[in-house]
């Protein structure tokens, strides 16, 4: 669905060649609420974010009656899972939209709440939660591989359109063994198997670009610790997938992990770019 809007740690960098910067944070929170009383919101005052992705909000708009969660210097879209208590995704744009899409048009998932795109003249920012899998349950990981199937197909069509994307978010994959502290424990899990790890590789060889691996190939870099623990079975998910004419664009990535505010850490990445 679309719509018109109305008014609403370590890090590498690249030189700068015009002199622009466009910042965009994406997060999975593990329920915002949560993410918020353990100071995100507090830490992206700070940040001086263009756009802030977060997935996985767990609860619905109507759920958020505090101030904290519309920040005045943004326009905050949501996009909630029908009953309003599970997965969930949200784009805080600085800049208003020229339109919200919501949904992707895939019948069995656009109901779960899991995509929201802002576009703009020529640039389209997007958030995403992908479907997870858990273990021992084939059925989950069957739909997990036709999302993505579909999606696949999705951003082949979307490349002939006259604009470029940033795809941000929580993609529930991991793509090579840099990306996954313990490759011999995960190498048949969910996130980590062949199969998942050979689709985002054909994705990133046909008109897509992993922007954090454009400026950093350092192994120690990880985004989630499903345990909880950072000192161990750490998994880099969360990425911005950006379409191939921006590859160049990249121009500092970051992993901030001096604050915990849910299993995952928020990714920050800053491209020469202006609206």
């Amino acid at each position: 669905m679309t719509f018109a809007c109305p008014a609403a740690g370590k890090h590498h960098t690249r030189s700068h060649t015009k002199g622009l910067r466009m910042r965009i944070i994406s997060f999975s929170a593990d329920g915002i609420q949560d993410a918020a009383e353990k100071g995100f919101y507090d830490w992206l005052a700070e940040q001086e974010a263009d756009f802030v992705c977060v997935q996985d909000l767990r609860c619905s708009e109507y759920d958020l009656q505090d101030n904290l969660f519309f920040p005045q210097d943004y326009n905050a879209y949501f996009f909630d899972d029908i009953d309003g208590k599970a997965n969930g995704v949200a784009i805080y744009c600085r800049q208003l939209p020229k339109a919200i899409m919501t949904g992707l048009g895939f019948a069995d998932f656009d109901m779960e709440g899991r995509y929201i795109q802002a576009d703009y003249e020529n640039l389209s920012v997007a958030c995403l939660l992908a479907p997870s899998a858990s273990p021992d349950k084939p059925e989950e990981q069957e739909r997990k591989n036709a999302f993505f199937e579909m999606f696949g197909n999705h951003l082949q069509k979307v490349r002939n359109k006259r604009r470029e994307f940033i795809i941000c978010g929580n993609w529930q994959l991991a793509h090579t063994p840099a990306d996954v502290q313990d490759t011999e424990q995960n190498s048949t899990s969910s996130g980590f198997l062949a199969e998942e790890r050979q689709w985002l590789s054909e994705l990133l060889s046909s008109g897509y670009v992993d922007a954090f691996r454009e400026i950093n190939s350092d192994q120690d870099e990880f985004s989630w610790w499903p345990d909880g623990d950072r000192d161990t079975n750490g998994w880099r998910t969360d990425f911005h997938v950006v379409s191939q004419g921006l590859k160049y664009t990249v121009d500092y990535g970051a992993i901030f992990k001096s604050k915990v505010f849910s299993t995952h850490a928020p990714v920050i990445m800053d491209y020469d770019l202006e609206l």
